[in-house]
């Protein structure tokens, strides 16, 4: 009786008031889950930046209008960058012409300054010749040396030389040929020592010659060792077939 009773009290609990609750729920694939996830967390994601976007419009913070003047600046900055550009240009072309006006002028002074030696040299030829007319030279019977002047150069070593040659009054109108010397002392190493130019084999041996028929001026240079000291410079001028100078003249330096 009592096996009777407890499996009846167990039916009961199983089917009556007190049973336990069933729910039933349709099956969904894991696919649309996921899909109905992704939705969400986009909403989500959209109405948290909105409202991220909007806080910062209420604090004060616009992020259009910051990317508006943001833009503005670039656009200013180029254009500052092009005004500067512009502005380099204009000077590199000024310092150009600076820079050819000043070779220019540096080239005219140069001019200026060899004219003005020209000059001083041709003033210094008449007032040589003025004195010879009126003096005895116009009746000296020998070839004559004028004004000869031996001077350093621009290249170490070098020298520059000087002189006028007149013929004498009897063969006026002849002209002269001959050749000149040029015998230099000199001290080098402690010890004296002599040149004379042309060397043999000289290439400018052309210039020593001479050929004029009333008067000649002769001007060149010459090159010794830099370290050598030049102590003084003779001229000789031989006539052409002659072994013997027909005229001579030193200058000391």
């Amino acid at each position: 009786m009592r096996d009777v009773s407890g499996r009846f009290w167990k039916l009961r609990q199983r089917f009556g008031i007190a049973a336990p609750r069933v729910a039933v729920h349709s099956h969904v694939p894991w696919y649309w889950r996921w899909l109905w996830g992704a939705v969400f967390a986009g909403v989500a994601a959209a109405a948290m930046a909105w409202m991220y976007d909007a806080g910062r419009r209420f604090a004060g913070f616009d992020r259009s209008q910051v990317a508006q003047e943001l833009a503005g600046v670039k656009a200013e900055l180029a254009a500052a960058q092009a005004e500067l550009d512009r502005l380099r240009a204009i000077a590199n072309a000024a310092d150009s012409r600076v820079s050819i006006e000043r070779t220019a002028q540096q080239k005219l002074a140069q001019q200026i300054r060899s004219l003005e030696q020209e000059n001083a040299r041709v003033r210094e030829e008449l007032a040589t010749f003025e004195s010879m007319l009126s003096s005895d030279a116009r009746n000296a019977a020998t070839l004559s040396i004028y004004r000869f002047k031996v001077e350093p150069d621009v290249l170490p070593g070098e020298y520059r030389y000087r002189l006028l040659l007149l013929t004498p009054t009897d063969r006026r109108g002849r002209d002269f040929n001959g050749r000149l010397e040029l015998v230099v002392s000199l001290q080098e190493g402690g010890q004296n020592a002599m040149m004379s130019f042309p060397e043999p084999g000289d290439a400018a041996a052309a210039s020593f010659r001479l050929t004029f028929k009333y008067f000649r001026r002769v001007e060149g240079t010459f090159r010794v060792n830099p370290k050598a000291r030049v102590e003084s410079v003779q001229a000789r001028i031989y006539e052409s077939g002659a072994s013997q100078p027909r005229v001579t003249q030193s200058v000391t330096l």
